[in-house]
């Protein structure tokens, strides 16, 4: 693995600086506050690359996020639009429906009026010597624009409207030496294939370069405007995310409002401030930066950080075609810029799957003086005044929201630039943001103990309704243990009171505990304690912790999820002990900690009328484990049919990345139908699958690879059981992190709030909804995806029981965003995931222990 300096161009390298002692990074303290500084050529000219390249448009890299959310840089080439894969079930007459009330909502997606009808020819552009840097490739190319006519340059790929055979063109250089461009035609784009969509995507971004906004990763942001919090070290940066692709029956353009987060901070800055603060300076520096995500201003790019090299300095060399060179000199001869403190350590970006594809395998070295942090770190989003400040001007109300985006739409269609980049190509943009039919379902009835309703209003909130009712179905807790440190015993038992008086007023009893007060709150201790309480078989143990705390949280739920299984509740003093000034909420606190407690033991809080008998609902998640980058873990949660039955089932695999994840999910799933055939005798008539944690990118594998084989081992089951039609599923892939949002006259759409047309997509059997209220900024829509459905239900009848089950999440009395099985497998997850890192035990799986 060879060392080089991010966008060096050279195929090998390798640092060699020697090593120093670890003390030498002490002097880094005496220059707090330095930065690097780039100069400029004292005289006009093409003295350097940049002031070459000063009149050249910005790059246009084309990043794209990868499905686990690893941003790792711009990688050339890559497209815009993922590939389009056709999941809509074969057969389906109709996907939409037709019970609620209609109206008429305001979305945030722009017409394309006018498109192009040409077609378009595509060339690879290589370049000798390779030049990595995009920008650079394309000022090169814009050299010789008036022999290519219009086109349009990502990088690697060159769309042209003019046809012409492989060429070769020349050009220099500052240095004065011949750059080769070699453009080699391989294909050519018609106005009808999926393909145009790339093209009219990057010819929407060179459009927006018109507005003076600036590339950061994929998306544009606007410098000129952002907002400073120099209280928190931090800028917020306003921009857009955009797309265009081909919808129901037009193409639109989707826009979305975003604010980039960007810290003033340099790496230099926290490695300052490590040495500062801290005798092991390069461990706590390690900790801070390892996997953060930080910038580079000189080529816009965004790298991963993996590893910090204490031994190597902007003073150590690396070789190149032209003999060793320092960084100090690479970095003053390729971007003009000094680097001023000589003895920092550089940071290490490795290359990923995808670069090594590429042919890209050396470790990525970076300057800290020259790489700012960004992103938040977990201390930034604890911080709640900071969260309040940025709040005031990232969540947009939806009649804020609507007016930015028409903002968005004048600049484009006033600015001069812009407007000549569109009109070179036919593009119209609608000045109106596309307004579409939505219906709003029916309200949900709540059902509480002894058969009361509650009619949910458009609060979907039923928290005040357990005040004068029972729980559906409760679990005496006649024996259970509570362990608390000594000092915390009064608080804790005040709380205890109080839980013990809440569940009284819903019709639940609650004995009176044995306490276990504990010396201290090491680890150890925790653990000591919940061994004597299990063996005195409780049905519940609730643990106080002085302060959330991630290790002391792990070690209790390793040992009660794993070494010896038993449901647990951990409450914080925080939460059960408040100030006075918040003590009036202490009421509801207890009121959600007895629910908790009473699901975990196999109660139900409340239920939903069902119309479907024999249903078992399924949510599958995936999170990605802590401490091992490679490994991950699926949950799945089931039903077992709620018209006649409160239980669960789960379980939990763990698989190494780039696994197939179809064993393990049908492996699961027949775990579930064993459980669900040993607690009714049959198999259920219909099943109903959430698939939540896909990225667009894994579609296409999930379509055609763990569908079929789930649904042929299900099948194998059922006629097995002599059911010669085999399962009746339904699959649907669930997605959160979505572009787009809907508004009802300029306000939030209210709970139920369902659109099946006009911006959905002719490729998918989909739908949005809303099913949550929020109080702050704007609502946003979850997309269903039906990848597979025989089940023989309608459309209509698919977005009601998608609706109904975002009511049964026992977290919260209120509605969710997903449905509430797919939030139980993402709680499992995570828990899994975060802190037990290994499968809980199967005496638990019948409960709901990881609420």
């Amino acid at each position: 693995m060879n060392n080089l300096p991010p966008n060096s161009g050279h195929s090998r390298g390798r640092g060699r600086g020697t090593k120093r002692n670890d003390d030498a990074n002490r002097g880094l303290g005496l220059q707090l506050g330095q930065t690097s500084k780039e100069t400029c050529p004292d005289k006009p000219g093409p003295s350097t690359e940049a002031e070459k390249l000063k009149n050249i448009p910005r790059s246009t890299d084309t990043e794209a996020q990868s499905s686990e959310g690893d941003q790792r840089g711009s990688v050339r080439g890559r497209r815009l639009i993922t590939e389009v894969v056709h999941s809509r079930p074969q057969g389906l007459i109709t996907k939409s429906g037709t019970t609620g009330t209609k109206i008429s909502v305001q979305t945030n997606y722009f017409k394309l009026l006018k498109r192009p009808c040409w077609t378009i020819f595509q060339y690879r552009v290589d370049f000798e010597p390779d030049i990595d840097n995009t920008r650079y490739r394309r000022g090169y190319l814009y050299e010789h624009r008036n022999s290519l006519g219009g086109y349009i340059f990502d990088g690697t790929v060159l769309f042209c409207t003019v046809q012409f055979k492989a060429k070769e063109l020349v050009t220099k250089n500052h240095a004065g030496e011949d750059i080769t461009i070699k453009i080699k035609h391989v294909g050519s784009v018609e106005a009808a294939d999926n393909q145009q969509f790339q093209v009219l995507n990057l010819i929407l971004r060179r459009a927006m370069e018109g507005l003076k906004l600036q590339l950061v990763s994929r998306n544009y942001f606007d410098p000129m405007a952002k907002i400073k919090l120099d209280n928190y070290r931090i800028e917020l940066w306003p921009g857009y995310l955009t797309s265009i692709r081909q919808h129901e029956s037009d193409i639109l353009l989707c826009a979305e409002i975003a604010h980039k987060v960007m810290r003033t901070d340099t790496l230099y800055n926290i490695l300052s401030e490590a040495i500062r603060d801290n005798d092991d300076y390069q461990d706590a520096f390690k900790r801070q930066v390892i996997g953060m995500i930080c910038l580079t201003d000189y080529n816009n790019k965004t790298y991963r950080i993996d590893d910090v090299d204490f031994g190597t300095t902007p003073l150590s060399k690396f070789n190149t075609r032209e003999g060793d060179i320092s960084y100090v000199e690479y970095y003053k001869k390729r971007y003009n810029i000094t680097i001023r403190d000589h003895k920092q350590p550089l940071v290490v970006s490795r290359p990923t799957e995808k670069n090594i594809r590429g042919g890209t395998d050396q470790l990525i070295m970076l300057v800290p003086e020259l790489s700012r942090a960004t992103g938040m770190t977990d201390a930034m989003r604890a911080n709640f005044q900071l969260m309040k400040a940025m709040s005031e001007y990232t969540r947009l109300t939806p009649d804020r929201r609507i007016e930015r985006l028409r903002v968005l739409n004048q600049r484009l269609l006033s600015s001069k630039e812009s407007m000549d980049v569109l009109k070179s190509w036919n593009i119209q943009l609608d000045t109106a943001l596309v307004e579409i039919p939505a219906r709003v379902l029916p309200p949900e009835k709540i059902v509480f103990g002894n058969q009361k309703r509650f009619l949910c209003d458009t609060r979907a909130d039923w928290t005040a309704e357990f005040r004068q009712n029972s729980m559906y179905s409760h679990v005496d807790i006649k024996r259970w243990y509570v362990i608390t440190p000594q000092r915390n015993l009064r608080e804790t038992e005040e709380f205890v009171k109080l839980c013990i008086r809440v569940a009284s007023g819903m019709k639940m009893l609650i004995s009176e505990p044995r306490y276990d007060t504990i010396p201290d709150d090491r680890n150890g201790t925790y653990s000591q304690s919940i061994d004597n309480a299990v063996a005195k078989d409780p049905q519940i143990i609730m643990l106080v912790l002085k302060a959330p705390n991630e290790e002391k949280y792990s070690c209790i739920k390793k040992r009660t999820c794993v070494d010896r299984p038993i449901p647990s509740q951990v409450v914080t003093l925080k939460t059960i002990a408040p100030r006075k000034e918040k003590s009036s909420g202490l009421m509801s606190i207890a009121t959600k900690v007895v629910i908790q407690m009473n699901a975990k033991l196999m109660g139900a809080p409340w239920m939903i009328e069902l119309p479907v008998r024999g249903l078992m609902t399924v949510g599958f998640d995936v999170c990605h484990s802590s401490k091992n980058k490679n490994k991950s873990y699926g949950a799945l949660v089931a039903t077992m049919d709620m018209k006649s039955s409160t239980r669960y089932y789960s379980s939990v695999t763990e698989h190494m990345k780039g696994q197939e994840l179809s064993d393990q999910m049908s492996m699961n799933m027949t775990c579930a139908l064993k459980a669900y055939r040993e607690h009714h005798g049959t198999l259920p008539e219909r099943i109903l699958f959430f698939r939540d944690g896909v990225g667009d990118g894994q579609l296409h594998q999930v379509v055609n690879t763990e569908v079929k084989f789930l649904k042929s081992q299900l099948d194998k089951i059922y006629k097995s059981a002599g059911k010669a039609d085999g399962c009746r599923m339904a699959f649907i892939v669930v997605a959160k992190r979505i572009n787009t949002r809907y508004f009802a006259n300029k306000r939030n759409p209210v709970p139920g709030t369902v659109v099946d047309d006009v911006i959905t997509l002719p490729e998918r059997y989909d739908f949005f909804l809303v099913s949550q209220a929020v109080r702050q900024g704007t609502v946003s829509p979850t997309n269903y995806n039906v990848i597979h459905d025989n089940m023989g239900l309608s459309a209509d009848k698919l977005q009601i029981l998608a609706y109904k089950m975002t009511h049964m999440y026992y977290n919260f009395s209120g509605t969710c965003r997903v449905p509430a099985v797919c939030q139980y497998a993402h709680k499992l997850a995570f828990l899994v995931a975060e802190s037990i890192n290994r499968s809980p035990s199967s005496g638990l799986e019948n409960q709901l222990y990881f609420l």
